[in-house]
């Protein structure tokens, strides 16, 4: 009897309520992936100037970034103002980081394949995070396996950059990253879509790692394959 005395007004009510919430939620998380994207291109416009510094410092710089992004934000965590202080510290790091690769396209008279990379990555997170809000299939069991192919691409990538300096398999690498971070787009847009994170910052810097990965990415295959040798 208790499923015929179910008050379906009040039931009706609640779901509303929480895909009102949720909506609010994924609004706040990419408004704040936009501001991301914004003081990334600021540490990267702040820092050009300065490249050969940059090149010289960049595995400090890179150290700064993993110090803020594993614990900085982990302990500004539920402390509003401080966790978006870490959040776009975090974010001008990677501008910063990105600014090797930025000059080397530039001094290759490859400048403008820059914004044609932002633009794929765009469509491409875009469409991709259309299909994760929208499809009815269940992504949530992907993280296991998602996490041990990055740990997997990451082991390739230091053995070829410090052992084989293969040209050939830095472009299969390459690839494996757009692919691997295209996949983590869909997982990560329907976490948030499902309330799976209590943090809009915390969602935020998810969506910005898989966007930033994904930018890389092309970027990287577009200055092999199209430039103007």
């Amino acid at each position: 009897m208790a499923l015929y005395d179910r008050d379906y007004t009040q039931t009706k009510a609640h779901l509303q309520e929480q895909t009102s919430s949720n909506v609010a939620f994924m609004k706040k998380t990419y408004q704040l992936l936009g501001a991301s994207m914004i003081a990334a291109a600021a540490g990267a416009y702040a820092t050009m100037p300065y490249a050969e510094a940059v090149i010289q410092y960049k595995w400090l710089i890179f150290g700064a970034e993993l110090l803020v992004l594993f614990f900085g934000l982990s302990l500004s965590r539920g402390k509003p103002g401080l966790n978006l202080a870490m959040l776009f510290l975090f974010t001008f790091l990677t501008g910063v980081s990105l600014v090797p690769l930025l000059a080397t396209m530039i001094g290759a008279g490859n400048g403008g394949l820059i914004g044609n990379a932002f633009l794929m990555t765009s469509v491409l997170f875009g469409a991709l995070s259309l299909f994760a809000i929208n499809s009815k299939s269940d992504f949530s069991s992907w993280g296991k396996p998602l996490f041990i192919t990055l740990i997997v691409v990451i082991i390739a990538s230091l053995i070829n950059y410090f052992f084989l300096q293969s040209s050939m398999m830095q472009i299969v690498i390459t690839a494996g990253i757009l692919l691997l971070f295209g996949i983590f787009t869909i997982y990560d847009t329907q976490n948030i879509a499902n309330g799976a994170y209590d943090s809009e910052v915390d969602a935020a810097v998810s969506l910005y790692l898989d966007f930033l990965n994904m930018f890389t990415a092309i970027l990287s295959l577009l200055g092999i394959f199209g430039g103007d040798d």
